[in-house]
């Protein structure tokens, strides 16, 4: 799960720092959720599913499938 956090990050060429604001922590915390050393909050991944216009499954690696379900 860590590394496709990571992965999606710099595919779209954001530093840590973006992210970390996007959701509302420090640049460290940020850090560490990417290093898997502390553990995401769920209204953290859903918003990174949000922002990265996937599913949290695919964060998790719960599915290799990137493209997010269908909305209601």
């Amino acid at each position: 799960m860590y590394q496709r956090l990571r992965d999606m990050r710099e595919d779209q060429d954001l530093p840590q720092r973006a992210v970390a604001e996007l959701l509302h922590v420090s640049q460290a915390t940020y850090s560490r959720y990417e290093s898997g050393v502390l553990d995401i909050p769920s209204g953290a991944l859903i918003e990174l599913a949000l922002f990265y216009e996937t599913s949290v499954d695919y964060l998790l690696g719960l599915t290799d499938e990137i493209v997010p379900y269908p909305r209601r």
